[in-house]
Order: structure tokens, then sequence, then C-alpha cells
């Protein structure tokens, strides 16, 4: 397997060379200046691929080429969209990046209420709090029909909670719950994300899913012409919130994915800490049904409190997920494509990371610190190593 890195690129706070010295091999990244939609033109790949080689390191993945609004939604320059997207592809693979990741939640990313949750050991993570999301959704978004998703006690604990919040702290909430994809430092407006959820509430999920599932039958097969391999990420956290619809949180998510065009490009990324906030989800017995289909990999765990629809990111080793069972199950996945004749690394990150020493007062994209992400890849490599050695 191969240890990569994200890497936000020049504007990162954390350098190419703090990636290699943590251990990464390859570098993990995206042009984040495109927008969803636009074409990336080749030039601006290839410098993206010189400056991490100069670096002594390998552009492995790209995360992400994400979906447009448009194409999900099936409207506007939608079929536009869909073209500049294989262009992308196109350009990429003629600069040798054949693995990419893209997100097909609606409007908003991945979600959470607190971007600094302190643990007891003073390390600083990221947090969903139900309670504190009900309360943004009730009395900040106001959503048409929000009264009926949520029931009489958690309305009264939601109200509680936000009287006592002041303005800085409902500021804060706004900014980290609207924030745009990571990469960006975009914050959607209240009036954009109701009125796309009006849009998505009048699409549904099932129509969703099908704009998705035709978005993969015309991309998945230039995919396969070129040798790349595409990999949906999974929905963070893995169920509605908000009113919006998810389509890739289950293990039938992600049948009906696959079975959405029958190419070996149409492949996943394995998240193990967005698919493990949802306790129903088996992940050893998820990534076992998926394996063939996994080109990526992001290793993290998250820990669900006692209100099991909250969780904040937990250490790698630590959490919910049991990592070290789903290493066994990569490696042997790794060997029969070996077997196979497919000599290519699975490659694999540490996702997320906690603040810990240095990090802390250091900027960094919000679950990306420095040294919080070498203990992580560390763990990972050296779980890694011991599951080889004993497989």
């Amino acid at each position: 397997m191969e240890a990569t890195w994200r890497w936000f690129g020049p504007q990162d706070p954390v350098s190419l060379r703090e990636a290699r010295q943590a251990g990464a091999k390859g570098i993990v990244s995206a042009l984040h200046d495109f927008a969803p939609g636009v074409a990336w033109p080749l030039e601006a790949i290839e410098e993206r691929r010189r400056t991490i080689e100069a670096a002594g390191l390998t552009w492995s993945v790209v995360e992400s080429v994400n979906v447009s609004e448009a194409i999900k939604r099936r409207t506007g320059a939608w079929r536009e969209h869909i073209d500049a997207y294989i262009t992308s592809l196109r350009r990429l693979a003629q600069a040798g990046v054949r693995v990419v990741c893209y997100n097909a939640m609606p409007v908003l990313d991945w979600l959470r209420t607190d971007l600094g949750w302190v643990l007891e050991d003073g390390s600083v993570t990221m947090r969903l709090d139900e309670t504190t999301m009900a309360a943004f959704d009730l009395f900040v978004l106001r959503r048409e029909g929000a009264e009926a998703e949520w029931d009489a006690e958690m309305q009264r604990a939601a109200s509680e909670r936000f009287r006592g919040m002041g303005e800085g702290e409902r500021a804060d909430l706004m900014r980290i719950v609207l924030a745009g994809l990571p990469g960006s430092k975009d914050v959607y407006s209240l009036e954009y994300v109701r009125e796309s959820i009006a849009v998505y509430r009048e699409l549904g999920g099932e129509g969703f899913r099908a704009n998705v599932s035709e978005f993969l039958r015309v991309v998945a097969p230039v995919a396969e012409e070129l040798g790349v391999r595409l990999c949906i990420h999974p929905d963070d956290p893995p169920r509605s919130l908000l009113g919006l619809p998810r389509i890739c949180s289950t293990a039938e998510d992600l049948r009906a994915l696959r079975s959405a065009t029958p190419e070996a490009a149409n492949g996943i990324t394995f998240c193990s800490g967005s698919l493990g906030v949802r306790a129903e989800n088996d992940l050893p017995a998820m990534l076992s049904e998926f394996a063939e289909r996994v080109w990526f990999v992001h290793l993290r765990a998250t820990r669900r409190e006692q209100n099991p629809r909250s969780f904040h990111e937990a250490p790698h080793l630590e959490g919910d997920v049991d990592i070290v069972e789903l290493l066994r199950i990569l490696v042997r996945e790794e060997r029969r494509r070996r077997a196979a004749g497919d000599e290519r690394a699975i490659p694999f990150r540490a996702d997320h990371g906690l603040k810990i020493l240095t990090d802390v007062g250091r900027d960094c994209v919000p679950g990306y610190p420095a040294v919080g992400r070498l203990k992580g890849l560390a763990e990972l490599r050296g779980a890694l190593a011991a599951v080889e050695r004993l497989s």
C-alpha cells in the first residue's frame, strides 16, 4: 500500500517537505482554484505535478474533481459540466494522474458543528453535536419543515442551546456549517442553502441518485478507456441532515452506485471515518464486499457519543473503527490484485488528524494539521507493517 498525504497546494500551511518527513510517498491534491464544472487546464495540472515531484513525491491521487450542483440537479449547464469533467480526466491521464476521488454530496460537503473540541488529554478535534445541529436547523437556518424532523425533547434542548450561545458562537456555527468544499474559503449564504434544500426536496433521494448514476454512465466508460480510476467519497456524516438526501451512506447505497455502470473505473473511496459514524455499518464486511472496487482509502476513526448521532474525530487507533482489521482486508486485496497482474499499490492516507503539540496555535486547513496527521500516519504505517509481516 502507498502512504499518501493530502496537500491543498502552495497556499497550504503544511508543506510538501513536512509531508515527506512525515513518511508520505504520494500526494493527494487538487486544483481548488477551479470551480466544479470548469475543465482543469493542462498547464495547471502539469505545474502541480512538477511542484510535487520536485519535492521528491508523486501526485498519486486527485482529491477532488467534484461533481457540480448543475450535474447533481440536472439543471442549467449540466451537459457542458459533464464535458468539462471528461476534459479534466483526459488531461489528468495525460499528466499521469489516474486515481480521481470525487464528492457527490448535495450542496454541503462534510458537516461539523465544532472545529475546536478539546479532548481530555488536551488534543483538539472536530465534532458534530446533534443538539447544536438541531439548533442551527431550527433557529439559524429556519428550514421549512424542520420542526417535523426533530422530536419535542430535541427541540427543547436545541432551544436551550441556542439561547445559551453568544453572537460570536452563533457566527462561528454559521461559518462552520455553511463552509464550502475543503481547500476553498467559500461560505455559502443561508439564502442559497435554503433554496438548494427546496430543490433537493422536490428532486428527492431517488431523483438525486438517478442523476449521479447518469453522470457515471457517461463518464465511467471514458475513465475506463483512459485507465483512470474514479472513486466516490462516502457521505460525511452518512445520513440525511438539514433535509438534504444522501446516496452514499450504506452498503445498499454503494451497491446501487456500483451497479449504475459496469466499468471497473466506477469505484469507491473507502472512508472508514465517514462510514464508521453509522453504527449499523459493518465496516469489515463492507470493505470485503467492495474491495475489488476500492481504489483509494481514507483511514481514520470516529467516536460516537452518548447520543449516537453525535460524534467526534478520535485518535486513529482508538475510535469505533477497527483499523487493524481493515488493513488486513486491504493487504489481502492488494495481494490478490498483484497475483492478477495489477501492480498498482492501493493509496491510503491518514484522514484528518487531531491538533497536538505544535499544531496548537498554528494555522491549518480544518482537520489537516501537521503533527496530528504525522502521528496518525505513523500509527497506520506501523500497524500496516505488522499486518504485512504476520499475514
